[in-house]
């Protein structure tokens, strides 16, 4: 018999998205699991994705994305953080952030590499840097304000660390880095002389007046960063799976000749569409933010009268809770009995961390669901109080 698969990626297994959505089906449990919203974005998104399917936009686009897809990202980023970007050279268009963290890891990186992480990480970082040979070193981010932790990321860093992975607004804790700690990253990747890709795809989606900052608009730092956005998290279209990387045009040339191996090119008639909605008034931003606001305080309400211990997130589609109070001392165990317990699906925040310890008991639930969905699971979450 042939040899087994690579043993990089058999750590790997079945994500624990899928076996929470399974239990969510099986018991008829809301899923708060995995992070998608159950309502579609602005009507001027969709219109625009209908008028390029049937005006005959359906074959393959053009391999770093639609011109003006291209443009409107350019646009967006001097809009939004006066950054000024050439879209024909420093501007990429991929298969959803994921593959652009894909693209950048595998296309800066070689084996005996380090990237720094902190820890929670979302669960394809640890798989893009096992696919690149690299290694993995992280600091963890601690419940519940989750601050930087100074000596423990000075320590994640050496002479072979090649890429700092960050993400901010950070799922899953909902955290938004804070200028300082931002500073601290940057003083370290010019020390170490190292590249930033930066995870930014919930920069749209903040609360109580956060304020995001992108890493790359700090002195020295625009030309050292690749920075990722998504127009599925932006504007709540997760199954287009249309985001995009920008920065140094050396660097974003890394990353395509990768990504043309990986899906090649993708979500040809939505790129358009993305287009136009990168171009929407503030105020259909603010809405976004708004409604998902309000989705936040209902979940946090029924979580702490059900007597979880809960971090209020600035930002994302998250809300990390203790479940500790209630008696449980692994949160694995706990998520598998919650959906027969009282009908709602989180997921162990362990499954993001290396230091299994760090989170033995924090569970992740999702609120980018309708207000009703999560009314109702704040009723049933309050009857394990």
């Amino acid at each position: 018999m042939p040899r087994g698969e690579n043993p990089r990626m058999s750590p790997f297994g079945t994500t624990i998205f899928a076996e929470m959505s399974a239990l969510a089906v099986r018991t008829g449990a809301i899923n708060l699991g995995q992070g998608f919203p159950d309502t579609d974005g602005p009507r001027e998104l969709l219109d625009a994705a209908v008028a390029a399917i049937l005006g005959g936009r359906n074959q393959y686009p053009p391999g770093p994305g639609v011109p003006e897809l291209l443009e409107a990202v350019a646009a967006h980023q001097r809009r939004f953080y006066g950054i000024e970007l050439d879209p024909t050279r420093e501007v990429l268009v991929t298969a959803g952030a994921t593959e652009a963290i894909a693209a950048a890891v595998l296309g800066l990186c070689e084996p005996g590499d380090e990237v720094v992480t902190f820890e929670p990480y979302y669960d394809s970082y640890a798989a893009t840097i096992a696919l690149a040979g690299a290694e993995r070193r992280t600091s963890v981010l601690r419940f519940p304000d989750f601050a930087v932790d100074e000596a423990s990321l000075r320590a994640a860093f050496s002479p072979r660390t090649k890429v700092v992975l960050l993400n901010t607004p950070h799922n899953p804790t909902g955290k938004v880095f804070t200028r300082d700690e931002l500073e601290l990253v940057a003083e370290l990747a010019h020390e170490h002389d190292t590249w930033v890709v930066t995870d930014e795809v919930y920069e749209h989606l903040l609360f109580d007046g956060a304020q995001h900052v992108p890493i790359s608009t700090l002195p020295g730092m625009r030309e050292r960063t690749l920075t990722i956005g998504s127009a599925g998290k932006t504007f709540s279209a997760t199954g287009w799976k249309v985001g995009w990387l920008t920065g140094p045009a050396e660097a974003v040339a890394a990353a395509r000749r990768v990504k043309q191996f990986l899906t090649y090119v993708a979500s040809g008639p939505f790129q358009p569409a993305v287009a136009t909605a990168l171009g929407l008034p503030d105020a259909t931003y603010d809405g976004l933010a708004s409604r998902l606001q309000h989705g936040r305080d209902l979940l946090v309400a029924g979580l702490e009268a059900a007597g979880l211990t809960v971090s209020r997130p600035a930002a994302t589609y998250f809300v990390i809770a203790d479940a500790a109070p209630l008696g449980a001392v692994d949160a694995l165990e706990f998520c598998r009995e919650l959906p027969e317990r009282c009908g709602v699906v989180g997921v162990p925040v362990s499954v993001f961390h290396d230091d299994v310890d760090a989170a033995r008991t924090l569970v992740r639930f999702a609120f980018c669901k309708k207000d009703e969905v999560l009314a109702e699971a704040a009723r049933r979450l309050a009857t394990l109080g």
